[in-house]
């Protein structure tokens, strides 16, 4: 942009412009200096050309200054005209003002003169005024108490105080305290801060408990709806957890009152969508003035509640503080709210049983059969569904075993972990609780106001004779402020309450139900603990209440002694919770720690922190001390005489007399368990039923169950060891290298394992097919060591049916038995960890809870430990049974080798030994069948083709004669014992098939001439051993010829 580029030159002009651009900067420089440009004319070789260009520039400039005077003419005429204007106003405005002097002079002379006159004209003026306005005043006043009174009937409390403060006020001005007209209207006015008192009392204690117009928890149908809910531990744990994440504290803000805005935001706990939204419409109406205070005159308290976010229930519990405030009645307000705490609480709980009572026979007389069945029967069916599956089979014989395991059962269905007394328990309580800690939330709002106001406006207005009366111990300046209203007192209160309540449904001990919970602890809390006292107070009182921590005061004390003497009957009469248990008694107390644990977690998240002590301790200390002194000790003392029962009952270990046809593995349909055992077995998930409900003392329940767990195992070694006594087949698996073979056995594989290593084995126990498996020597061994028992005594077998059955149905009954231990220590462990990781993420630590997780695993071992040792002395049972089949074969077939086998005809049935071997083994497969599994029945009776095939080869070589007839004997014994085999179902009939033609093989060899003998073994050299080649040389077969050199040549062929 060029220096000129902005001067007012005309478009045809323009070559002014460019005319000045092209002067030398040299003069246009704020400091011109000519000495430079005269020498350079001077020393110039033009000096005419250099003088003609300077004019020639001098004329350009000049035209332009030309341009600009021409341009800015006009405006610099009118500025010239505008200064004369200027110039000629001043001069006539300084002439009237020296006028004005004058005429001010004047008429300061004049009112000089006229002085005391007006000043006595002004006052008489305002002393008019001020009696107009006294009279004003006065017509006012005399209408205050109507005015009051209407504002009173509109639940306009705060206008109504603000109006009765305010007259209060103006009565007390000077010139009024005279006016004789006015004493009706003072004592009018007295009056009516009573009456004011009063009904904003009323109006606090009934949105203290929730039964207000504003109230967050104002009860509805909905309410009614929910008061039977049916809802999981699950959904009622995430419900809660929800409504704890809505509860917010206001920040601390500064008013004329003083108002402590770091009380609840918001009721915790309102689980009802009405509530929900009316919380929302809140936050969208925080700049709309509440509805109670649209007739208020606007001030900072008004301002603060148009601007606040609390929830409409908070800004009113506010409100009404506020009035007592104002009207100086805050200790007497606390003093009466002390007094009516504990009987208002007493009637919250009585009456919301009584509600769920009436809607209970409400539901059941406005529905059918069916209909109430599932309104009130739910848990109770689920109950059923999941603590008593196993009752609900039956025998074959149409007896049920359901009335054995109840009547062994120290509690009734009713009862159980999962009975329908528990599920109305803990619904009643939480339902209970549940209101006790929204009743609580507004305890804290008020409280913390309270202490609040005392603390910032000490001297209350209220009589010292009053507080006096009310405390009886005026040395207590804590509370005094409040009439002995804290937090810590209302918790105080609330909590006994709930332990009375506990105690009824419990039916502690007398001394624990009748006991004055409150004032022990108030004792508690004034007197120093001492370890006399303390022992004396554990001996006097067996589930007393107490709070270690709690500071409540001894007017805290004599409040709620004046409480409880004006309901003492209420009390006494108890709380009518029968009306909605089935039963009542000690073992709800699994269901009581639960909704007590949430009901602690709750109270502490909503205590002020300098009260957070209070939460340590308290209703949640009671039921543990109570569950770990009073109801582990009973349970174990009721169920150790269940278990004990049990076992010692002669049907415990009698195998059922007629089960069914086939053995099925589902309990539910006919599963042949031993009475005893399915008795223990019902007992010990009852117990870790309770362990489920009460996680924290799950390691003792676990140890109770370890301890049941033991007895029964030493009765069915007990059982064992009597069916087995003196039994060769007892001592022989006892041995260690028929152990070993057994170990090694193929048919192993179909003993019972653990349900971690089933599926290992699966797809052998479907096949059933060990052929391949069995052609090593490990049965050969086996058989090969029985046979060296010979001679058998039939004393050394177990020949009575009976005993076999009970091996059979134990050796079920205890895999039964150990599976069961595994799948519920499995899922006990999982969760006692999942119920502790989550407590110790819920509730603060306390001594005890951070040791779940340790005794959760260890209890998981030990609970392995014992379903191995069930499981290690259900396969001696199988062991047992295998081995004395595999004797009973040598045992019969042992006779085989002491006769000659000259037959005068053909065989057309088999042999003595082979028809009483058949039987033994087709009527102990009957017998022995629904007892045991189809593998462990292959096990059972699946070495018995080995041993028979094995002695039948064996006993050629003790024969003397033998000709073709005894042959053909031979050959149908083996198909009789073929078929005996063949027709038990779970038997390989090719295996058995296999092995009996390789019997029949062998000895029709013995109807072959030696040469043609000699040319099979030269063919078939693996097919028999060497010495059984020879044995057949070596025994007499008439009519056959047996060369000199028969031997030697079969040494050629099979050298030994």
């Amino acid at each position: 942009m060029g220096l000129f580029d902005n001067l007012p030159v005309p478009q045809d002009k323009a070559y002014l412009r460019d005319d000045l651009e092209n002067v030398d900067e040299s003069w246009t420089v704020a400091r011109f200096d000519s000495l430079p440009h005269v020498v350079h004319i001077l020393t110039s070789k033009d000096r005419d050309a250099e003088v003609q260009t300077l004019k020639d520039q001098s004329d350009i400039v000049e035209e332009v200054v030309d341009e600009v005077v021409q341009t800015y003419h006009g405006g610099f005429n009118r500025a010239i005209q505008n200064y004369s204007q200027i110039l000629r106003l001043f001069s006539e405005s300084t002439q009237s003002i020296r006028t004005l002097k004058v005429d001010l002079g004047n008429a300061k002379k004049v009112i000089s003169a006229r002085n005391k006159q007006l000043h006595q004209l002004w006052y008489r003026s305002m002393t008019l005024r001020h009696i107009i306005s006294l009279l004003d005043q006065i017509e006012n006043i005399a209408q205050v108490p109507s005015r009051i009174n209407k504002l009173i009937d509109d639940n306009q409390f705060y206008a109504a105080v603000q109006v009765h403060v305010q007259s209060s006020r103006m009565l007390e001005r000077e010139g009024l305290q005279t006016v004789g007209a006015l004493q009706d209207v003072r004592s009018e006015l007295t009056k009516l801060r009573g009456v004011l008192f009063y009904k904003v009392l009323e109006s606090l204690h009934a949105h203290l408990y929730n039964t207000g117009e504003y109230s967050s928890a104002t009860p509805s149908m909905n309410e009614k709806d929910d008061a039977i809910p049916t809802t999981t531990v699950a959904a009622f744990s995430m419900n809660h957890s929800q409504s704890l994440s809505r509860r917010t504290r206001l920040q601390k803000g500064d008013s004329h009152v003083g108002i402590a805005s770091s009380v609840d935001g918001g009721s915790s706990y309102d689980g009802h969508d009405d509530d929900d939204n009316q919380d929302s419409a809140d936050m969208k109406n925080t700049a709309r003035l509440p509805t109670w205070l649209t007739e208020s005159t606007p001030d900072e308290f008004v301002e603060i509640m148009r601007k606040s976010e609390s929830p409409i229930h908070v800004k009113y519990l506010q409100t009404m503080v506020e009035c007592l405030c104002m009207l100086g009645k805050v200790a007497a307000a606390g003093a009466i709210m002390c007094q009516r705490l504990r009987p208002t609480i007493h009637e919250v709980i009585t009456s919301k049983i009584k509600a769920q009572a009436e809607y209970v026979n409400s539901c059941r007389a406005g529905v059918g059969q069916a209909a109430r069945t599932a309104t009130t029967g739910l848990h109770y069916v689920k109950g059923q569904l999941q603590s008593y599956q196993l009752p609900k089979h039956k025998q074959k014989n149409g007896s049920l075993l359901a009335g054995t395991l109840l009547a062994v059962s120290p509690v009734s269905p009713v009862m159980a972990p999962m009975g329908a007394a528990q599920n109305a328990a803990k619904e009643l309580l939480d339902s209970i609780l549940d209101a006790i800690v929204r009743i609580f939330d507004n305890h804290v709002v008020v409280g913390e106001l309270l202490e609040s106001k005392s603390s910032q406006k000490a001297p209350m207005n209220t009589p010292k004779s009053m507080v006096t009366e009310i405390s009886g111990n005026p040395d207590s300046e804590s509370s005094k402020d409040t009439g002995g209203y804290t937090i810590g007192f209302s918790m105080t209160v609330l909590q006994s309450e709930c332990q009375q309540l506990i105690c009824e449904i419990l039916r502690a001990t007398p001394e624990a139900a009748s006991a004055d919970a409150a004032v022990q602890t108030a004792r508690l809390a004034n007197k120093a603990p001492s370890k006399e006292k303390g022992d004396k107070t554990e001996d006097g009182l067996t589930f007393a209440f107490r709070f270690t921590d709690a500071s409540v005061s001894s007017q805290g004390a004599d409040l709620i002694r004046q409480g409880r003497n004006r309901k003492g009957q209420n009390v006494q009469e108890g709380y009518g919770s029968s009306s909605l248990l089935p039963e009542q008694g000690i073992y709800l107390a699994a269901s009581v720690y639960r909704p007590v644990l949430q009901f602690t977690d709750k109270i502490a998240a909503m205590l002020p922190q300098k009260y957070s002590q209070l939460g340590n301790d308290g209703l949640l200390a009671f039921v543990e001390n109570f569950v770990k002194d009073h109801f582990l000790p009973t349970m174990f003392v009721d169920y150790r005489k269940g278990v004990q029962q049990a076992i010692s009952s002669p049907a415990a270990f009698r195998p059922r007399a007629n089960p069914a046809t086939a053995y099925t593995p589902s309990v539910s349909k006919g599963r042949p368990v031993l009475q005893g055992l399915l008795t223990i077995d019902f007992l010990a998930k009852e117990v870790l039923g309770w362990a489920q409900a009460m996680p924290k003392f799950s390691g003792d329940l676990v140890k109770y169950v370890q301890t049941f767990l033991e007895r029964t195992y030493e009765r069915c070694r007990a059982s064992y060891t009597e069916a087995v006594l003196e039994k060769q087949s007892y001592m022989l698996i006892g041995r260690h290298d028929i152990e070993n073979l057994m170990r090694h056995d193929p048919a192993s594989a179909f003993l019972p394992t653990s349900l971690a290593h089933a599926h290992a084995h699966a797809h052998a126990n479907g096949d059933n097919h060990i052929a391949d498996a069995e052609s090593d020597g490990v049965e050969l061994e086996i058989s090969a060591l029985l046979m060296k028992l010979r001679p058998i005594k039939q004393e050394s077998l177990i020949r009575d049916n009976n005993k076999l059955i009970l091996l059979a149905s134990l050796s079920d009954s205890l895999e039964y038995i150990a599976d069961s231990i595994e799948r519920f220590g499995n899922a006990s462990a999982k969760a006692s960890d999942e119920e502790v990781e989550q407590e110790q993420k819920d509730v603060k630590p306390t001594p005890g809870h951070g040791h779940h997780k340790r005794n959760a695993s260890v209890a998981h071992k030990d609970l392995a430990s014992f379903a191995d040792d069930y499981r290690k002395l259900a396969i001696d049972c199988l062991k047992v049974l295998r081995v004395e089949m595999q004797l009973e074969t040598v045992f019969n077939m042992q006779v085989m080798a002491t006769r000659e086998y000259l037959e005068d005809q053909d065989a057309e049935e088999p042999d003595d030994y082979v028809i009483s071997l058949i039987t033994q083994i087709t009527r102990r497969d009957e017998v022995i069948g629904p007892f045991i599994a189809p593998t462990k029945r292959n096990y059972v009776f699946g070495g018995i083709c080995a041993v028979a095939s094995h002695a039948s080869i064996k006993a050629l070589a003790e024969m003397k004669r033998i000709n073709l007839f005894g042959v053909q004997q031979i050959c149908r014994n083996t198909i009789a014992l073929e078929q005996a085999l063949s027709a038990i179902p779970s038997i390989d009939n090719e295996s058995v098939q296999m092995r009996l033609d390789h019997v029949r093989t062998y000895y029709e060899l013995l109807n072959m001439p030696v040469e043609a003998l000699l040319a099979f073994v030269t063919e078939h050299d693996t097919l028999f051993t060497a010495i059984e080649y020879y044995n057949l040389l070596k025994v007499q077969v008439p009519g056959r010829e047996v060369p000199d050199d028969a031997k030697g040549r079969m040494a050629e062929i099979l050298p030994i």
